[in-house]
């Protein structure tokens, strides 16, 4: 490969590369968000005591919006140096005029879903502050006390949206309104949170009191949050859950950061659910000659030798899996420093069932976390599921990409390492990582197989699932178009998880529009990226180095990751 300005950076260079005029606009933008949202310091690492929230209020979206138009005036204007610089100012310009697009659409003022919105982000970023000292725990007590007037913010920009009838689903409102009632009730999220400083409040009674009064004020602003839901918003939510082509063209743009043929993803969707469910059918017969996947599944529940019971034993067992994977892999089709090997795999202090990832902070003092939320009611698990999800949080998969961009200081400034990327890049890495897996032989196990397979048949299904509900496509029996309960019958033939989590899920692609084919369209697309590499270098294509060239771009948007990687050749 010929030298080139998009060149990606090589984080195995000790050289450190002098900072130019985009990585100062760069830095000062982290500062910037930092200062508007000080949860984001938190959220990446930064040292500090971070205890305060952002102003979700409109006053605090008009000055977000204000310092993104200044920001993307200046580095319109900046001259590139190098190739890092190309490449920082095409992802800067592309997502800050997204953001901007965004707020034209006002999708601010209806951001509000069962997942991944304001009201699940106030109470999220407690979970990675530090909690080793007392110390630790009065910052803790101070964000809590900071909790009311953030939801505060949050009603008012709902309220905003309502007046204008700019309004999320009632589905949404009404999953929204448990999630509330479940976090503020006695004995919930915020009463066991704050139990874990048992050892330092028993020293310090003025602590004791300081958490005290700051969950009780926490769970009242959550109890404040579910009453305006209930009693103001609801009446005024609206019945239509689909988002239209417009909104969800700038969403699935948002979340691949890149553009793509809705009509012929959904088509190509509908294509890849038949192939996986060949391949599913295919490996159940191995499992057990003749049986259905259904009846496979249900012979691999029955092992108990693919069986853990307890908390305790999925943690160890995902721990052990995960140091596996990194000893195997360094070094032979990935170069994984050492910073880089310590990830550690935690029990989640929710119970939402869901399987997370969070990354290392910037000087890797905390390190990359795979967190697993287990539901209440769960105490068994099966292996057979879960090798390939361990592959997909941790090594090759999101910690092996994070936290190769976040060792790369040397070439690669703050945003880049820390907030730069897309949906699509992230998770459509972390699916190209379970697939290579098998490619590699990790999943030899034909009862792995079947798990990887599981996985990737509701990727799949969710593309075509997410773009006929927002689209209003045609339902695949002709019936009318996608509705939800058409749309939850779906998706239940398609998945194997409990009905609870099933509609969890449907719930998710009716409220965030977008998010969820990017995993397998971002599969896609890096597939393709990879394909297309060898097919120009031929015999002298090297996996390890597309992934090394690859991994070392840093986290951008689709579009900037395939002009990176094949600019080059066209020289």
């Amino acid at each position: 490969m010929s030298d080139s300005v998009f060149q990606p950076a090589d984080g195995t260079n000790d050289d450190r590369r002098e900072t130019t005029p985009i990585d100062a606009i760069a830095e000062e933008w982290v500062e910037t968000l930092t200062e508007l949202d000080p949860a984001i310091a938190t959220w990446i690492g930064l040292p500090g005591a971070h205890s305060g929230y952002a102003d979700y209020s409109p006053d605090g979206h008009a000055r977000m919006i204000s310092a993104t138009r200044d920001v993307l005036s200046r580095l319109e204007a900046a001259t590139v140096i190098d190739s890092v610089d190309l490449v920082t100012k095409t992802e800067m310009i592309s997502t800050l005029r997204l953001d901007l697009e965004s707020d034209a659409a006002r999708l601010w003022m209806r951001d509000l879903n069962n997942l991944a919105s304001p009201a699940q982000d106030i109470r999220g970023v407690l979970d990675l502050m530090p909690t080793a000292t007392g110390d630790d725990w009065s910052v803790i007590a101070d964000r809590l006390h900071n909790i009311p007037d953030a939801i505060e913010g949050y009603i008012a920009t709902l309220r905003q949206g309502s007046d204008q009838a700019v309004v999320p689903a009632q589905r949404q409102v009404a999953e929204v309104v448990n999630q509330a009632k479940q976090i503020s009730s006695p004995g919930g999220f915020f009463d066991d949170f704050i139990a874990q400083a048992g050892a330092f409040v028993a020293e310090d009674s003025a602590l004791d009191r300081k958490l005290a009064s700051g969950a009780s004020a926490a769970a009242d602003s959550y109890r404040r949050l579910e009453e305006f839901l209930s009693t103001e918003l609801a009446p005024l939510a609206t019945t239509e859950d689909a988002f239209g082509r417009d909104l969800y063209a700038l969403q699935s743009q948002r979340f691949l950061g890149a553009k793509v043929d809705l009509d012929e993803t959904y088509e190509w969707g509908i294509d890849e659910l038949a192939r996986m469910t060949r391949e599913q059918e295919d490996i159940a017969r191995e499992i057990k000659p003749g049986a259905t996947v259904a009846e496979a599944i249900e012979f691999l529940d029955a092992d108990p030798s693919r069986t853990l019971h307890g908390t305790d034993a999925l943690r160890e067992w995902m721990q052990k899996l995960s140091d596996e994977a990194v000893s195997a892999l360094a070094g032979t089709h990935f170069d994984i420093a050492e910073p880089m090997r310590a990830l550690e795999c935690r029990i989640a202090p929710t119970h939402d069932g869901i399987i997370y990832y969070t990354g290392p902070s910037d000087d890797f003092s905390r390190p990359g976390r795979m967190w697993w939320s287990v539901p209440e009611s769960v105490t068994e698990f099966t292996t057979w599921r879960e090798a390939t999800t361990v592959y997909h949080e941790g090594v090759p998969g999101h910690h092996l990409q994070i936290a190769q961009a976040v060792y790369n200081r040397n070439q690669l400034n703050t945003y880049r390492r820390q907030l730069s990327g897309s949906s699509g890049h992230a998770e459509g890495w972390a699916l190209y990582a379970e697939r290579l897996m098998a490619e590699l032989g990790f999943l030899d196990d034909p009862a792995d197989r079947l798990g990887m397979l599981d996985g990737q048949r509701m990727r799949a299904a969710r593309v075509v699932l997410d773009i006929g509900v927002h689209l209003g496509k045609p339902k695949l029996d002709g019936t009318g178009v996608w509705d939800y309960d058409y749309a939850l019958d779906f998706l239940t033939k398609n998945v194997t998880l409990d009905p609870a989590n099933v509609r969890f899920e449907v719930n998710r692609y009716f409220g965030w529009p977008g998010q969820a084919p990017s995993y397998k369209v971002g599969q896609r697309i890096w597939e393709q990226l990879r394909d297309e590499c060898k097919a120009i270098e031929g015999d002298s294509f090297d996996l390890k180095a597309f992934h090394h060239r690859a991994l070392n771009v840093g986290g951008v948007g689709l579009d900037t990751l395939r002009t990176a990687l094949l600019a080059p050749y066209s020289e």
